[in-house]
Formats: C-alpha cells, sequence, structure tokens
C-alpha cells in the first residue's frame, strides 16, 4: 500500500450545538485541520455522516460542506451507520492511495440534538434491519441489551463488573477539552444508575451530541518531516445486519476480520499496540471489541477492566480521551474522532491521559450492532 500520513487534525466540542447547523459544525473541524496541516485546500472531501437526511432534512452533504467551506473540489457523503466516519476515512485513504487524488479532507459530522429524543431514537434504529429487528420495535439500545444479557448468562459477569470501561472513560474525558462529560463516576453511580433496557443502564450508555472531527491525508513521501503519523493498515469487514442472523451472536465476526487484516497490513499483532479507541457505545460493546481484537479470550473482555489493564498506563490503554461514553458519540463522526485521538497520543500531546512511549495506535469504528466495521492502525514512522 502506498505509504500515506495524516498531517492535520481538527475536532469540535461535543455538546448541544443549538445555534450552528451541521454545515457550521463540519466546516469548524475542517478549518482547524486545515491550519493544523498547513494547507488551504486539499483534492478532495469525503464527508462521514449518518442521519443528515432524516435529523436535518439535508442529504447531498458532501457539497453542501464544501461549498460552505469555500472549498471547489469533489466531495461526497459516505454512510455506514455509526461506522460512518470510519468509512469515509477509508474512502479518502483509497482515494489518495490510488494516485487519483494526493490530498483529501476527510470530515465526520453529526447534528443530533435539534430533535425530539424518540426521533433520534428511530433515527439510530435504522442502523438495524428494518424488517427483522426495527418492525419489531427493538431500540438499537434494545439489541445491546438482548447481547449484554445473553453475554451475561454465558459467562457468568455481574451487571457491575463492567463499570471498569465507564469509569475509566469518565475518568479521562476530564482531561479533554472536547468531550461531553466532565465528570467523574464511582463504582456506586454505575450500580444506582437509571435503567434504560436491562441490564443497560444510563452509564453503560454513550450519550449523543452535536460535533465533528476532521483528517487531513496525504502520500507519505510528499512531506519533508522526519516524524510522521503514518497508516500503517485500513481494513474493512461485513457481518449480517440482523444479530438473529449471526452463527455466533456474542462474537464481533466483522471485527476481528477487520482488525486481523489491519495488523496484516501494518506488520503488528495485538501485543503490539500501545493505545486502542474502540466502539464502547455500550459497555458490552467494550468487552465485545476487545475479545475481537485479540486483547482478550472470549467470554474474558471485562477481565481487563477488573484488573486495571485498561487505563492509560495499563497493558492495552482505551478510551483514552474519553471514549464514545463520556467524549460522546455524534454518530457519523466518532469514528474521526477516534482517530483523531490516536494522533493526539502518537504526537504525544494528550497530557494527563498520554499513553508513555505511543508509537502505535488502533481505532476501530463499528456500524449498527457489529454489521459494518473499519479499523485502522497508526505508526509513528
Amino acid at each position: 500500500m502506498r505509504p500515506i500520513a495524516i498531517i492535520g487534525i481538527g475536532q469540535t466540542k461535543i455538546d448541544e450545538q443549538w445555534e450552528k447547523s451541521i454545515r457550521e459544525i463540519a466546516v469548524e473541524a475542517i478549518y482547524a485541520a486545515l491550519k493544523d496541516a498547513r494547507r488551504e485546500s486539499a483534492e478532495g472531501l469525503f464527508v462521514g455522516n449518518m442521519m443528515s437526511g432524516i435529523l436535518n432534512s439535508q442529504n447531498n452533504l458532501g457539497p453542501l460542506v464544501a461549498d460552505w467551506a469555500g472549498l471547489k473540489i469533489p466531495a461526497v457523503k459516505v454512510e455506514a451507520a455509526c461506522g460512518s466516519g470510519g468509512a469515509a476515512l477509508r474512502s479518502g485513504l483509497m482515494a489518495v492511495v490510488s494516485g487519483e487524488l494526493d490530498s483529501a479532507l476527510v470530515v465526520g459530522v453529526e447534528k443530533m440534538t435539534d430533535r425530539h429524543p424518540h426521533e433520534v431514537t428511530a433515527a439510530l434504529a435504522t442502523a438495524a434491519d428494518a424488517d427483522y429487528e426495527g418492525e419489531m420495535g427493538v431500540s438499537f439500545v434494545g439489541l445491546n441489551a438482548l447481547i449484554m444479557r445473553r453475554y451475561m448468562h454465558e459467562y457468568g459477569w455481574k451487571h457491575a463488573d463492567f463499570a471498569p470501561f465507564a469509569i475509566n472513560a469518565h475518568a479521562n474525558a476530564l482531561h479533554n477539552p472536547y468531550a461531553r462529560l466532565h465528570h467523574k463516576i464511582t463504582l456506586e453511580d454505575f450500580e444506582k444508575s437509571a435503567m434504560i433496557a436491562t441490564p443497560i443502564n444510563l452509564l453503560d450508555a454513550s450519550p449523543i451530541g452535536d460535533g465533528a472531527a476532521a483528517l487531513y491525508i496525504v502520500p507519505a513521501d510528499s512531506m519533508q518531516s522526519s516524524t510522521r503519523i503514518l497508516i500503517a493498515g485500513s481494513a474493512s469487514a461485513t457481518d449480517t445486519i440482523a444479530i438473529h442472523d449471526r452463527s455466533e451472536p456474542l462474537f464481533l465476526t466483522a471485527a476481528a476480520k477487520s482488525a486481523q487484516e489491519a495488523y496484516r497490513q501494518a506488520g503488528v499483532g495485538p501485543e503490539d499496540i500501545d493505545v486502542f479507541e474502540l466502539h464502547d457505545a455500550f459497555t458490552i460493546m467494550s468487552a465485545l471489541s476487545l475479545e475481537a481484537c485479540g486483547f482478550a479470550e472470549r467470554g474474558q473482555g471485562p477481565r481487563l477492566g477488573l484488573d486495571g489493564n485498561i487505563t492509560p498506563t495499563g497493558r492495552i490503554p482505551v478510551m483514552t480521551r474519553g471514549g464514545l461514553k463520556a467524549r460522546g458519540h455524534p454518530v457519523g463522526a466518532t469514528g474521526v474522532y477516534q482517530v483523531v485521538e490516536v494522533v493526539q497520543q502518537l504526537r504525544g500531546e494528550c497530557g494527563e491521559t498520554q499513553v508513555p512511549g505511543a508509537r502505535i495506535g488502533m481505532a476501530q469504528n463499528i456500524g449498527g450492532s457489529g454489521a459494518t466495521v473499519v479499523t485502522h492502525i497508526l505508526k509513528v514512522g
């Protein structure tokens, strides 16, 4: 693969941004990435977004964002449910790897808080099978609750055993100015939290929000700097959209396939990863992702949290800037936020949550309940 480098990053704070439209939020992140890259434009723009057509009455988002940014370049929206950000980066990456483009901007954006919560819940449900899951009235939280309940039954875990994932995310978000939630939580807080869909409670789940994150990518051989952040691996995999169609409902097969291919491309394994931004939309997804990517045996994901191995000084640091749980989950933007945060780690810019000596990082973005999974591995080189 033609070596590709990330030379610019940008992001907005995730919040209820009532005063800003979706185009304004996207362009704020784009301008930050352009400034960081010391560039004025790029040759293409790839916009990751899931729900602009439903929540913002705005399709054709690529040209809208490009126009507002004053960029007269080809632009397209990429949609892969909650994996839209990762899919947009992969699309931009392939365009630059092929030689079709010599630079690309990737922005993930979602504006979710202007609509009533039941409308947002219905929009999120479109990531599931409309005929056999959505039509039956199962919300996206409900689907994850079914997975979590079965996982606890199969492997003997208690609900409190998942608390370290949420506690770690909140502790790390305290040091991220772009995160939505800036407060610590305790095991007692976790156990007393309001139930949403048994066994998932409020502190198992990530909050929605409005936000955007952006990346600027170029061929690595076009850079003069000796210190580069390279995209060493990029892979996507697909599983069934409906959970009941999967032969192994408690294993993220697409996550495993995506990770294995990214490992192969990068020439690394799980033991080489210094920091992992996983897709912790719910605490159960943290456990399943760690297992699928080779950091824990099947059914043993919660053990990493209970043993303190997921903190910034642990064996496999995760959610080092708050993750989806506390940074927030503006769904179409999440995959780009994850990569921005890995870049920050590899640059040594994470302050109190900096992983000592981080040289290799991984970001994994999940669409739906595991139907689309995109994995990127970054290296300092």
